[in-house]
């Protein structure tokens, strides 16, 4: 079964910084690339990062410069990084698996963590 738990989420001043971390259960870590996605209220789920087995990045303009994502294939673990917060990235953050179509059938998502920016 596989399992993608968030951790990390929080209130956190403006222009500090948090650390997400997501953790995957079983083989699908390895064969996948992994996403960070967010969630506003009344708003849509937006891609913030992804990275490839790899370890290839990719970026929203939003957060370039401000977010960093990482992966530890050892210990199946993602995270993203993310400094100069701003009121604008409260959010939910969600965890994504992308995996290869070969062995698996479709994306896995987390539960998610939320992330409140506020003074």
């Amino acid at each position: 079964q596989v399992q993608l738990v968030e951790s990390g989420g929080g209130l956190v001043q403006p222009g500090g910084s948090l650390r997400l971390s997501c953790a995957a259960s079983g083989s699908i870590f390895s064969l996948s690339v992994m996403g960070w996605y967010r969630q506003a209220p009344e708003k849509q789920r937006e891609l913030v990062a992804t990275i490839s087995r790899g370890g290839w990045t990719n970026y929203a303009d939003s957060v370039k410069g401000r977010f960093t994502i990482s992966r530890d294939n050892a210990k199946n673990v993602v995270y993203l990084q993310m400094n100069s917060l701003k009121h604008e990235d409260t959010a939910v953050y969600y965890c994504n698996a992308d995996p290869d179509r070969r062995y698996y059938d479709r994306d896995y998502w987390g539960k998610g963590t939320l992330v409140t920016v506020s003074s």
